[in-house]
C-alpha cells in the first residue's frame, strides 16, 4: 500500500477543507436566499415532472424512508403534493405544486449566482477544464457514473 507524503497529506487536507467550506457556504445561501435546505433543493431540482416516490429516491440515490420524511415536511410547506393510488390509498406519486415550482425557479437563480460567485468566476478557463476532466475521470474510476 502506498504511503502518502507530507505534501500529499497537505493537498488532501486542503482539498477536503475547501469542499466542506464551499458546501457550507452554498447551503447557507439556499437557506438565506430561499428558505430551503440542500436536501429540499435536490428534490425540487429532480422533480421536473411527477414521479413515483421510489423513482425519486433512486434518482437522488437516497433511502426511500429519507425521501418520504422529507416529502412530508415539504408537503406541509406547500412545495410538493403527493398523489394517492385509488385502489390502495397509498401515497405513491409526488409532484411540485405551483409554490414548489416558484421556489425551484428562485432557488435555481440564487444557487446559480452563488456557484458563479464562489467558484466559476474565480477559475480560469484552463482551471475549470482541468477540474472538470479530473472530476469526470474520478466519477468513471469509482463507478458512480
Amino acid at each position: 500500500m502506498a504511503e502518502l507524503s507530507t505534501e500529499d497529506w497537505a493537498f488532501w487536507d486542503t482539498w477536503m477543507r475547501a469542499q466542506r467550506l464551499l458546501v457550507r457556504e452554498l447551503d447557507r445561501g439556499l437557506q438565506r436566499d430561499c428558505g430551503i435546505s440542500k436536501a429540499e433543493f435536490s428534490v425540487l431540482m429532480t422533480l421536473s415532472a411527477p414521479m413515483r416516490v421510489g423513482e425519486l429516491a433512486d434518482a437522488l440515490d437516497w433511502e426511500k424512508s429519507r425521501v418520504s420524511h422529507l416529502l412530508t415536511r415539504m408537503e406541509n410547506r406547500g412545495l410538493v403534493a403527493r398523489a394517492e393510488d385509488g385502489a390502495t390509498g397509498r401515497r405513491t406519486g409526488v409532484e411540485l405544486t405551483a409554490e414548489g415550482r416558484r421556489t425551484a425557479e428562485r432557488a435555481t437563480r440564487a444557487h446559480g449566482g452563488n456557484v458563479r460567485r464562489l467558484v466559476l468566476d474565480r477559475l480560469t478557463p484552463g482551471q475549470a477544464a482541468a477540474i472538470r476532466e479530473w472530476s469526470e475521470q474520478l466519477i468513471e474510476r469509482t463507478g458512480s457514473g
